[in-house]
């Protein structure tokens, strides 16, 4: 399987009267956008805002980021079984604008699962999107049933975000991209015999997927996790947009769909295939809230894993709390089986940091990677709001509580309630140190 993302190197963004790419530059036509938008009668609000990297704004309620891209050969679409006709991801070309994001946020409502971006003061850096230009989608909708809702599908502005983000791709499908990244995993039983000889390794991917009710889980070729059994996918299907973010989780532990298709570890594992391993593809497993269910599909990955040669696995959880047990129990499966495992999630060890990092643990879950505390507490200065910030304090965000918004502006969260920042797709800055 080969695909090529042929990539334009966006440096800024700026609104004018036709949609283009030139010289770096993405124009974008904000009334041919906003029409784009309100496709959906469910969308009663919309505008489009432009933030840059060092601006003193704030954004909230965050519902997800999405790369611009246009599916040019190969494939239905950009993100199959959702905003196209699902048809097979992982071939063909691609084209991207390179550097930038589209980010979907709430003009009132946030829940549960949405988050905040600083794109200037000291949180600027915790994120990735402190450090690219953004457009920037604020809507507000009619779904009156789940305004009052801690959890939100948010599906009227999720799915908006994802018709723009392409809809603004398309004024590149007909150029030459500036850069070509060609991704080519050939079947395992195909490979030279000095590949074979490398380790195996595979990616085991433990989206989201808890809630039972339909509409809040990760979506693969459109289908709601939780229906999934463990399944071997190419790395070249994720890359090429089958999965949607979902919205369910604390907002720190989440994996945006910009991030599930520009996923860096899947990157580095290609750029070491032929080197150092032999690159064997991803299980995708799920995040269950019954045990029966959690050992079902760590016994089930376990097997995929054997039967596909896997010397070594990289485990990455995203959440916490009750899907420890689905991730540390893979870890420990894994390794039970003979293969060389490590694990990648944040964890809870509480504002002081002495607190059990994970519900569940074990003697053999020896080599684990951290991303972020999700109980670090932080104090926020006061800035310019887009979206509206009370969203952090009245709506159930995971990292704010009533009385955590003081009348300067100024605010208290903790890491959960910021958007995606732990990014346990692999982007993460954090750091360890001795101590």
């Amino acid at each position: 399987m080969k695909l090529e993302i042929g990539k334009f190197m966006v440096k800024d963004i700026v609104f004018g009267e036709k949609t283009a790419y030139s010289n770096g530059i993405l124009t974008v036509d904000k009334d041919d956008a906003l029409a784009c938008v309100r496709e959906d009668k469910h969308i009663t609000d919309a505008d489009l805002k432009i933030v840059h990297p060092g601006d003193m704004v704030r954004l909230c309620p965050v519902k997800d980021s999405v790369e611009f891209r246009c599916k040019v050969s190969g494939g239905e679409g950009a993100y199959p079984g959702v905003t196209s006709p699902l048809g097979q991801a992982g071939m063909g070309r691609t084209h991207v604008l390179d550097g930038v994001t589209l980010l979907s946020v709430g003009k009132h409502w946030g829940g549960f699962q949405d988050g905040l971006i600083d794109m200037g003061g000291p949180y600027q850096h915790y994120t990735i999107w402190g450090d690219m230009p953004n457009l920037v989608l604020v809507a507000d909708t009619d779904e009156l049933d789940e305004q009052r809702e801690q959890q939100k599908r948010n599906h009227a502005i999720r799915w908006a975000t994802l018709r723009l983000a392409e809809h603004i791709a398309e004024c590149v499908r007909d150029m030459e991209p500036e850069e070509i990244d060609t991704y080519e995993l050939p079947p395992i039983t195909d490979r030279s015999e000095d590949v074979k000889k490398l380790p195996g390794v595979v990616y085991v991917l433990q989206p989201q997927t808890q809630m039972e009710a339909l509409g809040y889980n990760t979506l693969i070729y459109g289908w709601d996790g939780n229906r999934m059994l463990p399944t071997l996918m190419h790395p070249n299907e994720l890359l090429d947009g089958c999965m949607v973010s979902g919205s369910f989780m604390p907002s720190s532990s989440k994996i945006s769909t910009y991030e599930f298709s520009t996923n860096p570890m899947i990157k580095r594992l290609y750029a070491q295939h032929g080197k150092t391993i032999n690159f064997l593809g991803v299980i995708m497993s799920t995040l269950n809230p019954k045990m029966e269910e959690k050992q079902r599909c760590v016994q089930m990955a376990g097997q995929i894993a054997v039967a596909i040669g896997a010397q070594g696995a990289v485990v990455a959880e995203e959440g916490y709390g009750n899907p420890d047990v689905d991730y540390t129990a893979m870890l420990v499966e894994l390794e039970r089986l003979g293969i060389k495992t490590i694990g990648l999630s944040d964890e809870a060890t509480g504002r002081d940091g002495a607190s059990q990092p994970l519900v569940s643990m074990n003697p053999a879950t020896d080599a684990l990677v951290t991303t972020g505390n999700v109980s670090q507490f932080y104090e926020m200065p006061a800035m310019e709001v887009i979206g509206e910030l009370e969203a952090l304090a009245r709506d159930g965000n995971s990292g704010g509580w009533e009385g955590c918004i003081n009348p300067d502006g100024s605010c208290v969260m903790e890491n959960n309630g910021m958007f995606c920042a732990n990014h346990i797709s692999g982007y993460s800055r954090r750091s360890c140190a001795d101590f």
